[in-house]
């Protein structure tokens, strides 16, 4: 499919994420349809099929990503992160729109030792990756036409990220500890958004991919990247993650593989060190000192 043929709309498209996609559309030379919760309540099936009556490619961009208030609000979580999906979904099935969907690492258990397949068995620990599970299943059992990817570790220009905590922070502080027990892949959301117009416009058949950047690191390891970027000097120390006490468990594994990427003929996110260092002047422009 033609990226410039095909009548876009984004739905939660006010957030990191669904910035850096509109703008990828835009330096196409397409101008999307842009709504967010205001605007269309993805609940509401009837408000969903009107929303959509102009489109070719949705993509679902909203999602409850509260990790902690959602241990105490699942039921709020669930309602964005799984029936709003499955609305969208079966209006997609519907109506013969393609659509691509955003879900997470969260969906496994974390405790894995090697990239985590696009097949590999779901094992939630907390309600954040329950809802997220949920709505993968809504989505694949809707029968659209629709691409699943899993992303982790966002960071972007457009919205609060750990990147942009960690430069204010340690410049507000002039020391950090932070956890090196949890390993997976900063991404940037600017080459996820290339991701999903490579793999809308390959055609690619519907299932589930991977859009995280390629190797691992540690929040440890990533936060010294970031510190390093910000010019602060080495001013990071390793921590546990058993000594934060937190109500949502995090993943200890969260490294994602690329295989059905590779499947298609579309090459992964490059390494996540080289992009953050493309990355890091406009990621962290607000936060210069």
């Amino acid at each position: 499919m033609e990226i410039t043929d095909a009548r876009w709309h984004i739905a939660g498209g006010y957030g990191m994420l669904a910035t850096d996609i509109i703008a990828a559309l835009r330096a196409r030379g397409v101008e999307p349809v842009v709504t967010d919760r205001d605007d269309l309540d993805i609940t509401n099936p009837a408000k969903v099929a009107r929303g959509f009556a102009d489109a070719d490619v949705v993509v679902n961009c909203a999602a409850y990503t509260a990790v902690d208030a959602a241990e105490e609000d699942e039921a709020t979580a669930f309602a964005v992160n799984a029936t709003g999906p499955g609305v969208i979904a079966r209006a997609c099935a519907e109506m013969g729109l393609r659509m691509v969907h955003f879900s997470t690492d969260y969906v496994f258990a974390g405790d894995a030792t090697t990239p985590y397949a696009e097949d590999s068995p779901l094992g939630p620990k907390g309600a954040y990756g329950r809802t997220k599970a949920a709505g993968e299943t809504q989505v694949r059992d809707s029968g659209a036409d629709a691409l699943v990817v899993r992303t982790a570790w966002l960071y972007g220009r457009g919205g609060p990220c750990f990147p942009k905590t960690i430069a204010r922070v340690g410049r507000e502080r002039g020391a950090l500890q932070v956890v090196d027990d949890q390993v997976g892949q900063p991404t940037w959301t600017r080459d996820l958004a290339d991701l999903i117009l490579r793999l809308v416009e390959a055609e690619a058949p519907a299932g589930t991919y991977h859009g995280t950047s390629s190797g691992q690191t540690s929040w440890y390891e990533f936060a010294k990247e970031v510190v390093a970027s910000a010019g602060l000097g080495d001013i990071v120390s390793p921590s546990r993650a058993a000594d934060q006490k937190r109500p949502a468990p995090r993943p200890t594994y969260s490294v994602l593989g690329h295989d059905a990427l590779s499947a298609i003929g579309l090459a992964p996110i490059g390494d996540w060190r080289e992009r953050w260092r493309l990355a890091a002047p406009e990621v962290l422009a607000d936060v210069a000192g």
